[in-house]
């Protein structure tokens, strides 16, 4: 399977599973809000510039937005991750090309520590972000701080449980020009 169909059906899986599953599920509590659409952001390939991965974040928070009638509000969060993302990518990767050739994120492919600082700050980042955008119209600093955590810890639940139980074959860079 290329790249890009994967990469497309990936797209629809996160958001097909966030629409038609996890929004379904009847809610916790007020703080606990299951979100795991943003991972197909998370698990794009090193090699997308940084143009793109704003296009393709704007895009993937846009068509989520289209499901839940918050205009805007998710495609913000995403954009804020995918502008953000090779940054942290940058800071946990080595330095030196010949240790590191993989093509995507992974826990096999970085190992577990730096993959779970990575989603964390990235989990923290958009569901921060999300939280502020919500919060502009109501709300005290305690619940903000709450459920900034709750919907983190859930959201890191998720995406490591995602991670062992569909677990992806390592794809390696090549030198080919």
């Amino acid at each position: 399977m290329s790249e890009t169909l994967r990469n497309i059906t990936r797209f629809v899986l996160f958001l097909g599973l966030q629409v038609y599953v996890l929004d379904k599920i009847p809610a916790l509590h007020r703080f606990i809000i299951p979100v795991i659409y943003y991972l197909f952001i998370l698990w794009l390939p090193f090699s997308v510039s940084r143009f793109w991965l704003l296009i393709i974040g704007f895009i993937t928070g846009l068509s989520y937005d289209y499901f839940t009638n918050h205009p805007g509000l998710h495609a913000a969060a995403c954009v804020l991750i995918a502008y953000i993302r090779p940054f942290v990518v940058n800071l946990l990767t080595p330095k030196d090309s010949s240790e590191f050739n993989y093509r995507e994120p992974s826990a096999k492919a970085m190992g577990w520590a730096p993959y779970s600082v990575y989603v964390f700050v990235l989990t923290l980042l958009h569901h921060g972000y999300l939280v502020f955008l919500e919060w502009l119209e109501f709300g005290s600093l305690l619940d903000f701080i709450i459920k900034v955590i709750a919907t983190t810890g859930i959201g890191m639940l998720l995406i490591l449980t995602a991670e062992v139980l569909f677990p992806r074959k390592l794809k390696f860079r090549t030198n080919v020009a």
